[in-house]
């Protein structure tokens, strides 16, 4: 007579197809879940290009943004890492950037 395994509780399978498919690395993590940490205004000025032993540098479209994210920073830090699910993130460097002058906008 075959005998079926029990089920597996549905958070052990969404946690384990979770580390299957999350980025490899923390840029790219960020990267993906940055409009939902930030939102959808934020994530249009901005957006991460590097990271350096867990501080991303997040390209800005303007100094003012720049600015406005710095004062911001701790409580950007702290949506990224929930939306992360886990303290991945130590700190943003702002800078401007130039690639969004080749933005259609």
């Amino acid at each position: 007579m075959n005998r079926r395994a029990p089920p597996r509780p549905i958070g052990d399978s969404i946690r384990a197809l979770r580390a299957e498919v999350e980025p490899a690395t923390l840029l790219a993590a960020v990267q993906g879940c940055w409009e939902q940490a930030v939102g959808e205004r934020v994530a249009a000025e901005a957006r991460p290009v590097r990271d350096r032993e867990g501080t991303i540098t997040v390209e800005c479209r303007a100094a003012t943004w720049a600015q406005e994210l710095d004062l911001l920073q701790d409580e950007l830090v702290a949506r990224i890492n929930e939306a992360l699910g886990k303290p991945r993130v130590r700190g943003l460097r702002l800078i401007i950037g130039k690639s969004f002058s080749s933005d259609t906008q």
